[in-house]
């Protein structure tokens, strides 16, 4: 990255002496070197609460909790600790989520910190200045970068096109589209490293360099590009036009970058 940017770093690994925590510290240092504002914020050493419940709405007004979390939201009342990463996912121009892979998702306490700071009114459920709800490629977090540093037990070819454990990128379509895409952030390719539990020291020193080229390259990469719900390729009721991709479902077909030629 050539020039300074804000990057927020999570890390939801509990074990301090892990391959993950390795790199974490790694990385925030080359960042901080580099010039770029980095905060790290390590959820386990932080003891953050996972559990969204009405202890996060104070008292909202509200039919459903995702009605209370929006009011709480709006009205700024929800507890400190959502506020305070709320502003730092706001002053971010990238944010990375670094965790194992745990029974083919992240760590509950990151499912958690997305339950609980990616609220109603601050990610997602925002309007456009038509009344419009905006997502799927638009949203409250439009414009900031999304990058999964992720472990795995697992060799890395068994995440890959044709492993055995589905490719990487489908095993996190719920972060990467439903997540990410779906609040306006811009995905980025999971940095995914295999067979973690095996690796010795060379390894180990490749992927800390590895690394550092892929934060090196973050403001200039080219993200995941997902079909946006106002393109045009979707139905009013969010299906792909029958001439979209025709005959073809699945995951892929949302994505623009994987169309065949002669198809869109």
């Amino acid at each position: 990255m050539a020039t300074s940017r804000s990057i927020l770093w999570i890390l939801a690994h509990p074990d301090r002496d892990s391959l993950s925590h390795a790199l974490y510290r790694h990385g925030v240092a080359h960042l901080r070197n580099a010039g770029h504002r980095v905060e790290a914020v390590d959820l386990y050493a932080e003891d953050w609460n996972p559990v969204l419940g009405d202890a996060d709405t104070n008292g909202a007004p509200g039919a459903t909790l995702s009605d209370r979390q929006r009011h709480a939201t709006q009205q700024r009342t929800l507890p400190a600790d959502v506020l305070r990463h709320q502003q730092l996912v706001t002053d971010a121009h990238t944010v990375i989520v670094q965790f194992p892979l745990w029974w083919y998702g992240m760590p509950a306490i990151l499912k958690g910190w997305f339950d609980r700071v990616f609220t109603n009114g601050f990610a997602f459920g925002v309007r456009d200045e038509n009344g419009k709800v905006r997502k799927y490629g638009d949203g409250g977090l439009a414009g900031r970068r999304l990058l999964p540093l992720v472990t795995a037990g697992d060799r890395g070819v068994a995440l890959g096109p044709r492993g055995i454990s589905g490719d990487i990128e489908d095993v996190l379509w719920p972060l990467l589209h439903g997540t990410a895409h779906y609040t306006g952030m811009l995905p980025l390719r999971p940095h995914l490293l295999g067979s973690v539990h095996h690796a010795d020291d060379a390894t180990h020193r490749r992927n800390a360099d590895d690394l550092t080229t892929r934060l090196d390259g973050l403001g200039t990469e080219t993200p995941i590009r997902y079909r946006s719900l106002r393109g045009g390729d979707y139905t009013a009721t969010q299906q792909l036009h029958p001439d979209v991709r025709p005959g073809e479902n699945g995951l892929s077909a949302h994505r623009l970058d994987l169309a065949p030629a002669g198809h869109p």
